[in-house]
């Protein structure tokens, strides 16, 4: 628990921390804080056009975050917490920069013991990243973090090796798949059946 609340309290100080999913590692920041947000762009080197989702620890805390229609809220109930980050419209108070200045934003409710509890104890939206440049492959191991964003990180949370398959990134509105993942083709199920 020490290090998990070290963890929350560098989020909140607007620091960055590294942190395990049931995917691959992520960069976590306060994701309504937009220099926090600056900082991870700038560690992995990423475009300012390229959106970064927001990790919650539930749904209720996702809808205080985006509108979501019954649709979209059906979906999070079947498929969140896990592998998957659903695009739904922000609410005024989400910043322009982590959407890159679109109307939508990511949401991912991660199936990880360690990733929700940082969510719950950060007690604020936190970035869903992979830890890694921009560019490189995602890290599946702490040892596999790429060293300068284990070094502009306040603390790594060590979680073993994840999963390996990155989150399906779905916008239910369009019934559309930005990003083939985890569970994809069930989810190409659900939006024909509902």
């Amino acid at each position: 628990m020490g290090e998990l609340r070290e963890a929350a309290d560098a989020i909140a100080e607007g620091q960055l921390v590294v942190y395990p999913t049931e995917t691959v590692y992520g960069l976590a920041a306060d994701a309504t804080d937009p220099a926090a947000i600056e900082r991870v762009y700038d560690v992995k080197g990423r475009d300012r056009e390229n959106p970064i989702s927001m990790a919650v620890p539930s749904v209720p805390t996702a809808l205080s975050h985006v509108r979501a229609t019954d649709r979209e809220r059906r979906f999070m109930a079947t498929f969140l917490p896990g592998p998957v980050t659903v695009l739904c419209p922000r609410r005024e108070h989400v910043p322009d920069v982590l959407t890159a200045g679109r109307d939508r934003v990511g949401v991912r409710i991660p199936d990880h013991r360690i990733a929700l509890r940082l969510c719950e104890l950060a007690d604020r939206p936190i970035t869903a990243t992979s830890a890694n440049e921009s560019g490189e492959p995602s890290a599946l191991r702490l040892a596999d973090v790429d060293e300068p964003v284990r070094e502009a990180s306040a603390v790594l949370l060590d979680g073993g090796e994840t999963g390996g398959i990155e989150s399906t990134v779905v916008d239910v509105s369009t019934e559309s798949i930005h990003r083939r993942g985890a569970d994809a083709d069930r989810i190409e199920r659900w939006l024909a059946a509902n």
